[in-house]
């Protein structure tokens, strides 16, 4: 399983109570099972966390020299040696100060084409079209 933080980073978690030696691999550390080494979490749990850009990664779990898919990440796809998972990791949404000290928030997704003051409502858009009464 992978958990996106607020702060960009990002949390790789593995259920292998068995396992002595569990890392990450993915096409972020040129599929290096040596790069990023999970530590036991208890429970029969391994984490480790790491930054990662935006964009979109491949990835499996190498527990005791064997590989494994996370069915629980963003997706899997298709590879020579099998399934790989797929991390998704968004643009952060940034907040910006104006010179006054007003807190904006930046976002393309908000639809309003920029900056809107945080906690301010959108006013409902009225349908002006009269109905026509037969």
């Amino acid at each position: 399983m992978t958990i996106v933080r607020q702060d960009g980073s990002v949390e790789f978690r593995f259920f292998r109570p068995e396992a002595r030696d569990v890392r990450v691999a993915g096409d972020f550390n040129g599929w290096s099972g040596e790069a990023l080494v999970m530590k036991p979490a208890g429970n029969g749990w391994w984490s480790v966390r790491t930054l990662l850009g935006s964009g979109e990664y491949r990835f499996r779990y190498v527990a005791d020299g064997r590989w494994f898919t996370d069915y629980a990440s963003n997706g899997v796809e298709f590879a020579k040696l099998g399934l790989n998972s797929l991390l998704i990791v968004p643009k952060q949404q940034r907040a910006n100060t104006t010179p006054a000290g007003t807190k904006t928030t930046t976002s393309e997704q908000q639809g309003d084409g920029g900056k809107r003051k945080e906690g301010a409502r959108r006013r409902p858009q009225r349908d002006n079209a009269k109905s026509a009464v037969a």
